[in-house]
């Protein structure tokens, strides 16, 4: 099982910009975030990626440290593997934005080679663990590959080695592509997801939901073949029990650690009674959450959205959600 605290999806998308710039030949330096003391904006795994002119990818602050690296990079700085500090004195904390005294330990490794970063870039298209191991001090720096335990830490640092478990992208599988999902789709964008918008129905093919992919198979297939790990969230929101019920039925057997469906409290009712017909264990029915989202109070599909979300939210995070 993919662990769900690993490196956030940003990172799949640093590392994948970081390979176009090195098969150009054109060299970068990569600067990871390997510990935090006190408020940070940027968890330890963070990554921002910026080439010999200046273009920059991710992010491991909350800008005022890019634009430092950045003009560092520019000048020249950074010409072997070595680590760096943010934030040590009060003063740092003013001049680079950290909020409330915090302070980034960060690694910054320059890189010529695309080696250095494609077997990542392409398990975490695969959506595949795995480990990025970084020896900082010559004669030995460089960089190794290692597959990682579910359950390892995504960063560890000892001062002359540095381990990221890196995780795929998280991804989320909506089940109908009416207004709804366009409304929970640009919510969720935002906060790292790749959005699949599964919808067989003719009528459907034409919506158009900026961002997101379509995937026109049936439910269940569409299921079967994407929500294959713990990195993957599946909403029902077709209104249309056949779409519904064989998604549901597909992911209630499978690794989502999120699986919702829109509807009334008598729709949810009928709905388990049906999924129960269907074989599915009592255990693996109470791994629905239906109906879907936080009780907001929320009528219109902007405000039903944010209610799903919320709770997508609260789930990923492991916080307690009481009602």
């Amino acid at each position: 099982m993919i662990p769900t605290h690993s490196i956030e999806s940003s990172e799949h998308e640093v590392l994948e910009q970081t390979l176009i710039w090195l098969e150009q030949g054109r060299p970068c330096v990569l600067f990871c975030v390997i510990e935090t003391w006190g408020a940070s904006p940027r968890p330890p795994g963070a990554l921002v990626a910026i080439d010999e002119e200046g273009s920059m990818v991710g992010s491991v602050s909350g800008g005022c440290v890019e634009d430092d690296l950045r003009r560092r990079v520019l000048e020249g700085g950074f010409d072997r593997i070595q680590t760096l500090k943010y934030g040590v004195s009060a003063e740092d904390g003013l001049r680079f934005g950290l909020p409330c005294g915090g302070t980034l330990h960060l690694l910054a490794e320059p890189l010529k080679d695309p080696s250095s970063v494609a077997p990542a870039v392409q398990a975490l298209g695969e959506r595949r663990l795995i480990g990025r191991r970084v020896l900082v001090d010559p004669p030995q720096a460089g960089v190794d590959w290692f597959e990682p335990p579910p359950d390892s830490d995504p960063v560890t640092f000892d001062g002359q080695t540095l381990d990221l478990a890196l995780g795929p992208a998280w991804q989320l599988i909506l089940i109908g592509a009416g207004q709804l999902a366009r409304y929970v789709a640009g919510f969720a964008q935002p906060l790292g997801y790749r959005v699949v918008i599964c919808d067989p129905r003719e009528a459907y093919q034409s919506a158009v939901i900026a961002g997101a992919e379509r995937d026109p198979r049936m439910p269940d297939d569409c299921v079967a073949a994407r929500a294959v790990d713990a990195r993957s969230a599946v909403i029902t929101l077709a209104h249309d029990p056949k779409l519904d019920d064989m998604a549901l039925m597909q992911a209630l057997t499978g690794p989502a650690f999120y699986i919702g469906a829109l509807g009334s409290k008598k729709t949810t009712q009928a709905r388990r009674k049906r999924l129960t017909q269907l074989d599915l264990t009592p255990a693996q029915i109470e791994r629905l959450r239906a109906p879907v989202g936080l009780p907001l109070g929320s009528h219109t599909p902007p405000e039903i959205a944010i209610a799903i979300v919320a709770e997508l939210v609260a789930v990923r995070n492991g916080a307690s959600i009481s009602v």
